[in-house]
């Protein structure tokens, strides 16, 4: 009889899933203005972001999403913002503002328009950004869910560096005031706005005097030896 040959079926190759995409190494610079300090209170009156990569250069058009948010009839708004942030607060009324439920689709669609799809993971998201972040961020996650959605847990607080520089060189502070400086640390084509309390101004300012702390205060630090003794040692 005639022997039969068994043949063998070549062994499957165990395809490795594709890593997701790791963003974590962008900042979501944000800015939000509200009605009042009072947070549990507080509606939003405008909102801008931007999208930068390590390197604070920015990621897509330098020109940030800017956005009024149409206000409820009956909010309440703080005696300093009627005297400071009267303007912001008539845009909030007029024609032109948005429902907080559509500033939130188009802030999350902006995000995924200029990074790609978002990570499932929330240790790959981007990273939120701004002077005082942990305000703004109280707000979107009550009123931006979506867009809260696409963010790291954690988050850059620039206001961290500005204590800490505050503390070891007293006399000279940032002063977002001074056009000149905040132009020669963001030399980006930007529209600035109308200045301080404007969303749009104050993510490019806040992204300015990162760069300023990063040429003044912080540097390339070496590995330290191991065993790590501490600095006190």
């Amino acid at each position: 009889m005639r022997a039969t040959v068994t043949q063998r079926r070549p062994a499957r190759v165990r395809m490795s899933r594709r890593q997701p995409r790791d963003l974590s190494g962008h900042l979501i610079w944000f800015d939000a203005e509200f009605t009042t300090l009072d947070l549990e209170r507080a509606r939003l009156m405008q909102v801008a972001v931007m999208v930068t990569d390590s390197g604070l250069r920015p990621v897509g058009p330098p020109k940030p999403l800017v956005m009024d948010i149409r206000l409820p009839p009956r909010c309440v708004v703080s005696p300093w913002v009627r005297r400071h942030l009267a303007d912001r607060l008539k845009a909030g009324r007029g024609p032109a503002a948005v429902p907080v439920e559509t500033a939130d689709r188009r802030l999350a669609a902006e995000l995924r328009r200029r990074l790609g799809p978002i990570p499932a993971s929330i240790e790959r998201r981007p990273v939120l950004a701004g002077n005082s972040i942990h305000t703004d961020r109280w707000l979107v996650r009550k009123f931006l869910p979506r867009f809260h959605r696409c963010l790291h847990y954690r988050q850059l607080d620039v206001s961290s560096l500005k204590f800490e520089w505050r503390r070891l060189c007293p006399e000279f502070d940032f002063e977002k005031a001074d056009r000149a400086l905040l132009r020669r640390y963001w030399s980006e084509e930007w529209e600035w706005g109308h200045g301080r309390h404007d969303a749009a101004f104050d993510i490019a300012a806040s992204a300015a005097e990162l760069a300023f702390y990063r040429a003044r205060l912080l540097r390339r630090r070496v590995a330290p030896p191991s065993p790590w003794k501490g600095a006190d040692a």
